[in-house]
């Protein structure tokens, strides 16, 4: 094996413990994350979130992983339901929404969310059925009200704005949904 080709695997070989030991030092071990009861011994029967969290992909945010990117690339298969009574109803509308002030718009994409949650979860206690009936603010959602009931909490945190305040009013995108507030991306045919 020559020399520079020796050089370049071990720079490799290095680069990957340094990343793996960055990425174990991200998660808090359950005994020191204050939720979980260091003296019980359901610790030591519970998976780290370093083991479970840092082969998928990463992010830079809350838990640090990409969660639909993690769904998409099947590294995770979740339940699709815990009542047998319940369907799966995976859409693929996005809705606009408009009235972000000098914020960019919010483009909120309904595959990312029913692909984890049935459409009851959402409504109609906290969003109308028909886009643009229900009030969206930010001080709600800084309250832990309508999308702050999950982000911030078990989604990626309120201080990423531009993952939700994503497109320019004057992008190709926001031309696309013209005056609505729907776009249906659905191919016809089943979905899941």
């Amino acid at each position: 094996m020559s020399r520079p080709r020796r050089h370049s695997w071990l720079i490799a070989l290095l680069t990957l413990v340094v990343g793996l030991g960055w990425a174990a030092g991200k998660w808090t071990p359950l005994a020191k994350d204050g939720v979980h009861d260091p003296d019980s011994p359901a610790i030591g029967v519970l998976q780290e979130p370093a083991e479970a969290l840092s082969t998928l992909p990463p992010d830079t945010a809350g838990n640090q992983v990409l969660w639909m990117r993690a769904l998409d690339e099947g590294h995770i298969q979740p339940r699709t339901n815990i009542l047998p009574e319940t369907q799966v109803n995976l859409r693929l509308t996005d809705v606009l929404l408009k009235n972000t002030g000098e914020m960019p718009l919010v483009l909120f994409p309904h595959r990312q969310h029913t692909a984890w949650l049935d459409c009851s979860n959402c409504h109609d206690q906290l969003f109308e059925r028909k886009a643009g009936a229900t009030r969206i603010n930010m001080f709600l959602i800084l309250q832990g009200e309508k999308c702050g009931l999950c982000h911030g909490a078990v989604s990626f945190p309120l201080t990423e704005c531009l993952r939700c305040h994503s497109v320019t009013r004057d992008s190709a995108l926001a031309r696309t949904f013209g005056k609505s507030l729907v776009l249906d991306r659905t191919p016809p045919g089943p979905t899941r």
